[in-house]
């Protein structure tokens, strides 16, 4: 406690410490002080929770740039090791294999080691935790750090895991908001952490890796493309089938920036065969990912996966209508891009049971020319998904026997056969509040529900 020694010469007798008496410059200190503290009250009128939100807007943008910027690093690494390696096959193939299987391995087992509930997207927990149910754990902050690590170790192996970051990004943004408001984490003790984790994500890692080898069948799905080069390739407006109905386009040593579309075509398999090809293959081997245990996403998949369906059927439509459609005089040509993009929104909001996946391609391609196909697809897509099953976060919740509010179903009143009367105890007992009255016993009618207060008083 500071010693109040005296009161100031002139002052109106509020006492003063020796440290407010003696120190330097005491009026520009108070004036100062007092500039704080208007500033303080004036910023606070908006609201406390201002700089929360800006706190939280800037480490999120600081870390989603530094995970691209090393991801980016990692993959230019990775392309330039298996550019200059050399012409053997066999050091190629080990080097497309070895490097996303050593981060497969750290991903999983950093991850795992650190806190059991870092693997997956991390949005099936959090739609438990925004029902009502209170799941610590997934928002420790050794969590974050976790998925953080892992999830840059996933994203670094490109297009051959098949993996995105939409769903753990998300989940890294409440573990960040959990922290800086001091919500209630606990801190338990970790299970026993199994050691055939790391070792069962390296086998899932090389199946994957070897599939897409690209001198192998790699060559007929696109594998040197990212996840990236995959939706630009994809929402791509030129009808590849057509391009190629005439002419057989060299695949190229290394991906053309120009001409990246030349990764789907092969001439034995045409440009239908290469997409049909990819939809096969990246069905199981999306599945096959899916179960490895590291951090992860799996929007981005779904949406790429969506985008070749629609592609698929784009092209056999320019095929078939080479000139375009003809509709009230006006010739209207096939875009392939844009079946791939109504494609791509309709799959995955068919698999998350959402519609917002329509905005997400609107936003996505900067224009809405396709705006009502694509929210047509998007609604039927949707009624059709919903009526066989739930989505795929509320799948992997029952899978993970978290505890779920199930979806009740919009009915009739008449249609429910139990109603409250059926176990209510109609034998109600009142007090009254200020008459002094006993309490008395009401047996109310069907279909009446008794309303008791405080009776108005009578005059004289």
């Amino acid at each position: 406690m500071e010693e109040l020694v005296g009161l100031r010469e002139g002052s109106s007798g509020n006492p003063v410490t020796l440290q407010e008496l003696w120190g330097p410059c005491p009026h520009l200190r108070r004036r100062i002080g007092g500039g704080l503290e208007w500033l303080k009250r004036k910023l606070f009128r908006v609201g406390e929770d201002w700089y929360f939100l800006a706190t939280l807007g800037v480490l999120m943008a600081l870390i989603s740039y530094t995970m691209s910027f090393t991801v980016g690093r990692v993959v230019r690494a990775h392309k330039w090791l298996y550019r200059e390696i050399g012409d053997s096959h066999l050091l190629r193939y080990l080097s497309w294999t070895v490097y996303p299987m050593a981060l497969v391995s750290f991903s999983s087992g950093f991850s795992q080691s650190i806190t059991p509930f870092s693997g997956g997207s991390g949005l099936p927990e959090l739609k438990t935790i925004l029902s009502g149910v209170v799941l610590e754990d997934y928002l420790d902050i050794k969590n974050f750090g976790a998925k953080v690590v892992g999830l840059t170790c996933t994203l670094a192996c490109g297009s051959t895991i098949f993996l995105g970051k939409v769903g753990p990004f998300v989940h890294l943004c409440v573990m960040i908001a959990a922290y800086l408001g001091r919500v209630r984490t606990q801190t338990i003790g970790e299970p026993e952490n199994k050691s055939n984790k790391p070792l069962y994500a390296a086998l899932a890692a090389l199946i994957l890796a070897s599939i897409t080898y690209p001198p192998g069948v790699g060559r007929f799905m696109a594998s040197r493309l990212s996840m990236k080069q995959h939706l630009d390739t994809l929402f791509d407006n030129n009808s590849w089938a057509l391009m190629t109905r005439n002419s057989s386009p060299p695949w190229p040593a290394e991906p053309d920036p120009q001409n990246l579309w030349f990764e789907w075509y092969h001439p034995r398999f045409t440009i239908f065969g290469t997409l049909a090809f990819f939809l096969v293959m990246k069905f199981w081997m999306l599945i096959l990912a899916t179960t490895i245990p590291m951090p992860a996403g799996y929007f981005m998949p779904i949406f790429i996966f969506g985008a070749a369906v629609g592609r698929l059927i784009g092209e056999a439509l320019s095929l078939a209508f080479p000139e375009g459609i003809v509709a009230g005089g006006v010739t209207n040509p096939i875009m392939p891009g844009g079946y791939a993009l109504a494609g791509a929104a309709a799959f995955s909001g068919a698999v998350t049971h959402t519609i917002s996946t329509a905005l997400l391609a609107f936003e996505l391609t900067g224009q809405i020319v396709h705006a009502l196909p694509v929210l047509m697809a998007v609604l039927a897509a949707n009624a059709i998904a919903q009526s066989c099953q739930p989505s795929f976060y509320d799948g992997t919740i029952i899978v993970k026997k978290l505890p779920y509010l199930p979806w009740i179903r919009g009915r009739k009143i008449s249609s429910h056969r139990v109603i409250v009367e059926h176990f209510m105890n109609c034998s109600i007992t009142a007090l009254f509040a200020s008459d002094g009255r006993d309490g008395c016993t009401l047996s109310p009618r069907a279909g009446e529900i008794p309303l008791w207060g405080q009776l108005p008083t009578r005059g004289p």
